[in-house]
């Protein structure tokens, strides 16, 4: 569980990075280009893929070219999340994502659906609409942003997901479809930015590019200890799933109401709660 908990930490580290990036004068579409760079280079350095597979037949290209074009943009929805809706309610929907990976499985992939899996759907589904829901307790930036970018989160993060089991049931080395679609993505991310620099004439920072190196080792620390989790624990797959989603909920919610005092409704809280609880539902159902 030693790995898990690295995973976990991780990946609310991402989530703080993007809440300090204004405070800190970064310019976060910046940072999570630099940050592909260094996902790229680490997979490259401690996973080794060979690459093999991608020059041979039945490669899904379409599948790891949208991966490539999704990871940035999704990412960049990420930072606007937190920025507008808070790390409470942004890690919670990203990990809600869960319901859209479900239902493809069930959809698409041939899984058998059952009572336990469909009450955690509906829990699921309630506990988003709880969190995005806006009352006079919760703060949140003015307009739609304090929903909509949650909701953005969550369907792309679930469409990256489905993604991701589509390039597996491919057959294609984890390492090898890593280093394919960071690559893409570096590709995508710095286009983005030339074109920023083209129109709105944004120049690249060193600070921009440090905070996207910790950025980057912490996104590749997630997947990497993620990975180890699971190796150490092969007979316990669903404990680390549930363990690694909810535990990124549950420290999500301190970090956020305790270092960055964000102040969420009952309701938005009750959501937070009924993620947690939905995740158990669908992976130990």
């Amino acid at each position: 569980m030693f790995f898990v908990l690295l995973s976990v930490l991780c990946s609310v580290l991402v989530s703080v990075l993007l809440k300090l990036a204004g405070r800190l004068q970064i310019d976060v579409g910046q940072a999570i280009a630099w940050n592909y760079v260094v996902t790229s280079v680490l997979t490259a350095w401690l996973l080794q893929p060979t690459l093999a597979t991608l020059r041979g037949p039945g490669v899904p290209w379409l599948a790891l070219v949208a991966l490539g074009i999704l990871l940035p943009t999704i990412f960049l929805a990420l930072a606007a999340a937190v920025r507008h809706a808070g790390i409470v309610r942004s890690d919670a929907a990203q990990r809600l994502s869960l319901l859209l990976s479900l239902l493809a499985a069930f959809v698409l992939f041939g899984e058998q659906l059952n009572a336990v899996k469909l009450a955690g759907i509906a829990f699921g589904l309630l506990a988003l609409l709880c969190m995005i829901w806006r009352s006079g307790n919760a703060v949140a930036a003015p307009g739609a942003g304090g929903w909509f970018y949650p909701v953005l989160v969550f369907a792309g993060f679930g469409v990256i997901d489905i993604l991701f089991k589509r390039v597996a049931l491919a057959g294609i080395p984890l390492g090898d479809s890593l280093q394919a679609m960071f690559a893409l993505a570096v590709v995508v991310a710095f286009a983005m930015q030339l074109w920023r620099f083209l129109r709105q004439r944004v120049r690249f920072t060193a600070r921009s590019a440090l905070a996207g190196a910790v950025l980057g080792a912490a996104n590749f620390g997630n997947i990497l200890f993620y990975l180890r989790g699971h190796r150490a624990l092969p007979t316990h797959p669903a404990l680390v799933f549930a363990s690694m989603n909810i535990g990124v909920v549950a420290l999500g919610a301190l970090v956020g109401l305790l270092l960055f005092r964000e102040r969420l409704s009952r309701l938005n809280l009750g959501g937070v709660l009924l993620a947690a609880l939905a995740i158990a539902v669908m992976v130990w159902g």
